[in-house]
């Protein structure tokens, strides 16, 4: 059974900020003490870092919930809680994150080391020191701390290679990897015996290096599920030169021009931008009968069908098995990768935009709605967050929080949607009467 898993789905939550202290000056020569508690400390973040000793994302296949902690509360003598320590989550170079809800790409995470806030931990509420003033000089009111950030996340790894070997299965790519690096993929005499990606580095003679990734045999009717290429088309996006390989010999009764287009389209139709990639046919199965035969049939018809201004790729005819051919296609990859710059993966418009932590003055405060039973529903992200970071403990702070909403214009807004004296508004799971 293979254990590559490049797919997962996992929650992350960030820690909670440290609830705020009520707490007073109480000592026997300090009069007039007044207030004395701290401030809670800052929740952890939840952090991605990429570990190049991580190959798949299998670790994620039993973990799925990762939660930072939260902040220590306030403590008295002013002393602020201790802040807690960001939640490092580990993960292979080539993840690429995005948001499980809006499909948005977070971040690309492909430099060992690299390092990527994913869930922002919730500040610290403040203590009642923070909020004393002339007319107030020993406030009963501190804040609970601001709560973590929380989301579902998709892992997507695409293996970073240089080069990546295509073909319908049973073409050699599997050989042709065995023989050009000391990577040591199955080999048989069967469809499908590569199930997982492959990677190998090469050295060619004159010293230049590059890795080459032989990919799960694609077939028609890739792109759209059929056999296992949608699942693993993906690790080509990262390669800038492809090694169209080919049985020249048509062992298994294909065509191998018809095998060239069939090829080209799946890649085409999973990702357009594949066809960016400059293209080696790779000619294998020359020591096979035949196979010089449909080489020049080839040719002709790979010239019949292009355009007069459009370069023909290269074709280089070779025998994996024989070792036929290898140094001259080995020079030629890694030439044409020194003149290939790197691709671009996704459009601004698939990026998430750079996350803003504050509240959008345009955005409308709260909104107003009726819940089955009649009562009147207030949300929104400004209105929510003071909610929950009110203490409802203590009458001052849910004083405060009234004259807020008040501030805000709830009162008038809801007046204005007919709400009368006596009517139950809604905020979450806390209810109260609504006085006019």
């Amino acid at each position: 059974m293979s254990m590559f898993l490049d797919t997962a789905k996992i929650k992350v939550k960030a820690g909670n900020g440290g609830d705020g202290m009520v707490a007073f000056r109480r000592e026997k020569y300090v009069p007039n003490g007044g207030p004395w508690g701290g401030d809670g400390g800052r929740g952890g973040n939840v952090i991605f870092v990429v570990d190049e000793g991580l190959r798949t994302l299998m670790d994620f296949r039993y973990n799925r919930h990762f939660k930072a902690q939260s902040g220590e509360k306030g403590m008295t003598k002013g002393m602020h809680g201790r802040g807690a320590e960001d939640l490092m989550v580990h993960v292979p170079q080539g993840t690429t994150v995005r948001d499980a809800e809006t499909g948005k790409i977070l971040t690309d995470l492909i430099e060992n080391g690299q390092k990527f806030i994913v869930a922002h931990g919730g500040r610290g509420g403040r203590g009642n020191i923070r909020f004393a003033t002339p007319k107030n000089p020993a406030p009963e009111i501190s804040e609970n701390g601001e709560p973590g950030q929380e989301r579902e996340l998709q892992l997507e790894l695409k293996i970073l290679a240089d080069v990546g070997l295509v073909g319908f299965p049973s073409v050699g790519k599997s050989t042709l990897l065995s023989v050009i690096t000391s990577a040591k993929p199955k080999i048989g005499a069967y469809h499908f015996t590569t199930i997982v990606p492959n990677l190998g580095m090469v050295r060619t003679q004159s010293g230049e290096s590059f890795a080459v990734a032989d990919l799960p045999g694609l077939i028609e009717g890739a792109s759209q599920g059929v056999g296992l290429g949608t699942q693993f088309l993906r690790h080509i996006e990262r390669t800038r030169v492809i090694l169209h390989v080919i049985d020249m010999s048509a062992s298994e009764g294909r065509n191998p021009y018809e095998d060239y287009l069939a090829i080209n389209k799946e890649l085409e139709s999973y990702n357009l931008r594949l066809m960016e990639r400059p293209q080696i046919i790779v000619a294998n199965k020359m020591d096979m009968p035949n196979s010089a035969e449909n080489l020049k049939t080839f040719k002709k018809k790979l010239a019949e069908n292009y355009d007069e201004f459009d370069e023909l790729p290269q074709i280089f005819p070779i025998s994996s098995l024989t070792k036929q051919g290898l140094s001259m296609l080995l020079d030629a990859t890694a030439e044409l990768l020194a003149k290939t710059p790197e691709f671009l993966l996704y459009d601004e418009s698939e990026m998430e935009e750079e996350a803003y932590y504050g509240f959008d003055e345009d955005a409308p405060v709260f909104d107003i709605s009726r819940d089955d039973d009649a009562a009147w529903v207030l949300s929104g992200d400004k209105l929510e967050k003071l909610f929950v970071m009110t203490n409802f403990d203590r009458e001052e702070a849910v004083m405060k929080f009234a004259r807020q909403l008040r501030g805000m214009g709830v009162d008038e807004a809801l007046r204005a949607r007919g709400a009368k004296d006596g009517d139950l508004v809604r905020i979450g799971n806390f209810e109260f009467e609504f006085v006019d």
